[in-house]
């Protein structure tokens, strides 16, 4: 039996880690070690951008913060990568390669 004819559905268990990124930002050192309580970081991000999600720190859709039963949560927006398939340009009447 070849990995082909079984697809790839034994992957479908194996765990990954899904983490949400709320934004970042970049300080010395010595500002990272001033830190405490009552400290702010301001971050890269607006508080009405759309969120990274991440699976093992490769991003995969957006999404935004929900709360539900008092826990946060998160509601994917768009995910990443999907991209509506466009017609061959030879589909659509146009010059290919070689052509005039």
């Amino acid at each position: 039996m070849s990995i082909h004819s079984r697809g790839l559905d034994f992957l479908r268990d194996v765990d990954v880690r899904l983490s949400v990124e709320l934004g970042r930002t970049q300080m010395k050192l010595k500002d990272v070690l001033a830190l405490g309580p009552e400290s702010l970081v301001m971050l890269d991000r607006m508080t009405d951008d759309l969120l990274d999600v991440l699976v093992n720190g490769k991003p995969i859709a957006k999404g935004e913060v929900v709360s539900h039963n008092g826990r946060f949560g998160l509601r994917i927006v768009e995910m990443l990568g999907v991209e509506e398939t466009a017609p061959p340009q030879d589909a659509m009447g146009l010059p290919g390669e070689g052509e005039a």
